[in-house]
């Protein structure tokens, strides 16, 4: 199915405003440097405009950048009764070495979403769905590579939409220094790409 911006925009306007999940238990991995923990915390603000119960727990080697990183991010309507959790709803990966230690966490019937263009062995389990995004390369064609953990986000929130669109851009407005401001429009746009590419899988 070829999809349209119009098609974007309507999906973005009504389904990603108003579906609603009581919990959702995710981790975020990947090298350092990758957007892995900003993905996690703004998902995590997202959740606090909306008053819901969160935790964001972050964990990385001493290398940091060009290091692994991985954080757990929790959402809830109700109270979190503990952070600490060794199966997860949702696994978003960026590198092969998290797909190998993250996808046997994820629950059956749960969601893995990889970036295809540096991930060439995905999972092959069968009682989860699994979605490979070319994040990278749809970065590049939107001239800023900082726009790939964006696109993956985009994608994400189509399959779970755990929080609105709108409320992801306040929560940028906290994440991002005041300086990077100006690249708020291009983040819209990148997440709006991953809505477009998500849907497309899933006709």
């Amino acid at each position: 199915m070829n999809t349209n911006i119009a098609e974007t925009d309507l999906f973005i306007n009504s389904t990603l405003e108003h579906r609603d999940f009581s919990l959702e238990e995710l981790v975020i991995a990947g090298f350092g440097g990758q957007g892995v923990l900003s993905m996690g915390m703004t998902l995590a603000y997202a959740g606090m405009v909306e008053d819901k119960e969160i935790t964001w727990m972050p964990s990385y080697g001493p290398e940091m950048r060009g290091g692994t990183a991985n954080c757990i991010t929790i959402i809830s309507n109700k109270k979190i009764s503990s952070p600490i959790i060794s199966k997860f709803d949702t696994a978003i990966v960026l590198n092969q070495p998290s797909m190998d230690k993250f996808a046997p966490k994820v629950k059956s019937g749960g969601l893995i979403i990889y970036e295809s263009s540096t991930i060439k062995e995905p999972s092959q389990r069968t009682d989860v769905e699994i979605f490979g995004i070319p994040a990278i390369t749809e970065a590049l064609l939107l001239k800023s590579s900082k726009t790939m953990n964006m696109i993956i986000l985009g994608a994400y929130l189509y399959k779970k939409p755990i929080v609105k669109l709108d409320d992801i851009m306040t929560a940028l407005e906290k994440v991002l220094p005041e300086k990077y401001h100006h690249t708020l429009p291009l983040n819209r746009k990148a997440m709006e790409k991953g809505v477009e590419i998500m849907m497309s899988l899933n006709s």
